[in-house]
């Protein structure tokens, strides 16, 4: 990719690939880079999206006019990233996959840090200002995923419909005016993706004329279901709830007083889960053609939803918190310590399970880095076919994999070492520089 150019590969996705040209430009920021913009991609996008996750916990305390100590709101924005990133059923794919992170993990951060504007407006340029971050984001959104565009749109309905009953009788102009130009600006990119000739050739490509079909709508119901099961058997978002009480048991108004939540947080909170759950089973319904069954295990597709399903759970524990400290009033500490603890608990399962990941990330990129060398000197050699030999982690597509079923992966490694094709050298496993241990090929590894 670093030998295309950044604007050919921005070229590639709108005419060819999928039509995604904010995908396309984020893809060509790192690629540009060759090696070393994969490896620092995990962590500067988790510096960007912790920094932008903070700023919106501040922008929504003072828009509230609460207080809390120091510290608090930037612990709290890093561990709902820290669940978010990392109590995946796929670490890998989620966090450090960089063309998995670009289309479902940024997106839904970027979507909840578009609100920063709004809230913070009090002015009417203020306010003019927001509404137009709110569109020019929204057709970023448009052309960057399609699941998370699907999500913005579906929370944004309530928000709309219900305005008169979520929102203060002085602000509703304004939410309906931010709300109008959010939703054109993610329509009008959503409109530009789905007329490109990449869109168009990946729709041939997965027959989503299909998408409808009864049947095509209740297997994506059932992938959908075993979607919700895993993620309400994954104990460690509990995590999101304490991170909640925290915040409930420790806010405290200007005047050192406990608040009192507005009679309408109930509201928002059931009307904004009925979104989530819809736009989660529309989200399913678009990748099914594509991915068949494997919706139901395809994690990185459930980030588009699964981030602001997260924020609901902070909002939840939030009332828990605040509910407790009111009726108890000697219960601040007790339960601040309580949620500390369990965020402390979940955090150390998270770093048990990293900590494994890291070992078979090392293995597999020691293992890379032999094989790239000799493939190299192979092709600088004259070499016009090179055995390639599939080197696994966390159910990676590799070439040759899954019988190979799908070539395209075979021909993305002949086009970057600049060769004819490459073989399946599998079978070769102990005469090359493959000594991968458990990460040695698997021809029965998930794609």
């Amino acid at each position: 990719m670093r030998d295309e150019g950044f604007m050919a590969l921005v070229d590639q996705f709108y005419s060819t690939s999928n039509g995604r040209i904010a995908n396309g430009l984020l893809v060509a920021s790192y690629a540009t880079f060759g090696v070393a913009g994969q490896q620092w991609y995990a962590g500067i996008s988790a510096a960007l999206m912790l920094v932008l996750l903070w700023a919106w916990a501040a922008a929504l305390l003072r828009r509230a006019g609460w207080r809390l100590p120091r510290g608090v709101p930037l612990f709290s924005a890093a561990m709902v990233l820290g669940l978010f990133c990392f109590a995946s059923t796929n670490t890998y794919k989620t966090f450090f996959w960089p063309a998995s992170s670009v289309s479902h993990t940024f997106p839904p951060v970027l979507a909840a840090a578009a609100t920063i504007p709004a809230l913070l407006a009090t002015s009417r340029r203020g306010k003019a200002i927001a509404a137009a971050v709110a569109f020019v984001v929204g057709g970023v959104l448009g052309t960057l995923s399609e699941e998370t565009s699907v999500v913005a749109l579906t929370v944004l309905a309530p928000a709309l419909l219900l305005g008169r009953r979520l929102f203060p009788a002085g602000r509703l102009a304004f939410v309906r005016a931010w709300c109008a130009a959010a939703g054109a600006g993610i329509l009008i990119g959503t409109a530009v993706l789905l007329t490109s000739p990449g869109s168009m050739n990946r729709r041939s490509r997965h027959s989503t004329d299909s998408m409808l079909a009864p049947e095509s709508l209740f297997a994506s119901l059932r992938g959908y279901a075993q979607v919700l099961h895993t993620l309400v058997t994954t104990w460690q978002y509990v995590g999101a709830i304490a991170v909640g009480m925290l915040i409930g048991a420790l806010a405290r108004r200007a005047d050192g007083g406990v608040p009192r939540p507005d009679r309408r947080a109930p509201l928002l909170l059931w009307s904004g889960a009925a979104a989530l759950l819809f736009s989660g089973y529309v989200c399913t319904v678009i990748a099914y053609p594509a991915f068949g069954p494997s919706v139901a295990t395809a994690n990185r597709l459930w980030n588009d939803y699964l981030f602001p399903l997260l924020l609901l759970l902070v909002g939840a524990g939030g009332l828990l918190g605040n509910l407790a400290v009111r009726r108890y009033r000697r219960g601040t500490a007790p339960v601040a310590a309580g949620a500390v603890l369990l965020c402390v608990c979940v955090t150390a399962v998270l770093a048990v399970s990293l900590r494994d990941l890291e070992s078979d990330m090392r293995v597999r990129a020691g293992a890379w880095d032999s094989q790239d060398r000799l493939l190299r000197d192979r092709a600088a050699a004259g070499a016009t076919v090179l055995p390639y030999r599939r080197l696994v982690v966390s159910g990676m597509l590799e070439p040759f994999s899954s019988g190979g079923e799908r070539p395209w992966p075979a021909s993305c490694v002949a086009r970057y070492y600049r060769v004819k094709e490459v073989t399946d050298g599998t079978e070769h496993r102990g005469r090359g520089p493959d000594r991968a241990g458990p990460l040695q090929p698997d021809p029965g590894a998930a794609p």
